[in-house]
């Protein structure tokens, strides 16, 4: 069975359904799916916090190397991790679909199962949204949350003399990604969002700035410097990679360093701290999550940029 058999409002109807089955807390919705528009509400003393992301067939996925539930997740995370990195709970999140109507339905259940699989372990649930005609599938998710008044994470706060640290391990994801377009397996992997560690962070004395880990280390670390008007003295040697990582991209005969700096979605926090912060070790057991020190923030020479940074582009 396909889109075309079931139309627009049975597609709707499919995924109104799914979503009234699912476990995600619904604490702070006032309405969800079936009005115009959903109505959330926050606790007293709490900035609202969005974000959005869309995730296009044959850009960010292929369903010939992913599974359509698995896509369904990454869709859901890569919001998630915004709201982490500004240290926000979510409170719900809305879903645009664009799809032929030659795509199957089964496909479309298994797209909605993988997002309400990460809004029930999260907690964020699905409150509306829109599907509309197109000639590739697109998801196009956005999150809501809240984070206590003037207390997020921005990536304008770092100074001169930060430490500069990464929760987790990163490459991984995209030596996932490398294998599958080389036809060597399946793209697996679904991130965890930071979501509880951005929170402990923004508790954290001495946080300066904050960004997720989305298009690439370098790239993502340049986002930071630029809105905070500084630079960076990096040390790769000291960036967290998986366990088998370099061993495995050497068999593939790929540069772990390349992918570890420049390749993305593994939707790590990376954030700095001021010099007298608690030291990485401690900040691990705050935040629940291994904390990797690798490198320092400097001061920005007059004139100067960050320098062209490997990573992620759409253009």
């Amino acid at each position: 069975m396909r889109l075309r058999e079931i139309g627009e409002f049975g597609a709707i109807a499919r995924i109104e359904r799914a979503a009234a089955r699912s476990r995600a807390g619904t604490r702070g919705v006032v309405v969800g799916i079936g009005d115009d528009a959903a109505v959330l509400r926050a606790r007293a003393g709490e900035d609202l916090v969005a974000t959005t992301d869309a995730l296009v067939e044959g850009v960010h996925f292929r369903f010939a190397t992913q599974a359509a539930r698995a896509i369904g997740r990454r869709a859901l995370v890569a919001n998630l991790s915004d709201l982490a990195a500004m240290g926000a709970r979510p409170l719900g999140c809305l879903f645009a679909l664009a799809a032929p109507p030659s795509l199957p339905v089964r496909t479309l259940d298994a797209l909605v199962a993988g997002i309400l699989d990460e809004a029930a372990a999260h907690r964020c649930p699905l409150v509306g949204g829109n599907v509309s005609r197109a000639r590739e599938t697109a998801l196009t998710l956005t999150a809501l949350g809240a984070v206590a008044r003037g207390r997020a994470l921005l990536r304008c706060g770092a100074r001169p003399g930060d430490r500069i640290l990464v929760t987790g391990t990163l490459g991984g994801a995209a030596l996932e990604v490398a294998l599958a377009l080389r036809g060597r397996g399946r793209v697996r992997r679904v991130a965890v969002p930071r979501l509880a560690a951005g929170r402990a962070l923004a508790r954290l004395p001495g946080v300066g700035a904050c960004i997720d880990v989305s298009d690439g280390l370098e790239a993502d670390l340049a986002h930071l410097l630029d809105a905070s008007g500084v630079a960076a003295a990096l040390e790769p040697a000291r960036v967290p990679r998986p366990r088998g990582f370099d061993a495995a991209c050497r068999r593939a005969g790929l540069d772990p360093e390349q992918l570890a700096l420049a390749g993305g979605e593994d939707y790590e926090l990376l954030f700095t701290l001021r010099p007298g912060a608690p030291a990485a070790a401690r900040v691990a057991r705050r935040l629940g999550v291994p904390v990797a020190e690798i490198g320092r923030v400097l001061r920005r020479r007059p004139g100067g940029r960050t320098r062209p940074a490997r990573g992620y582009r759409h253009f």
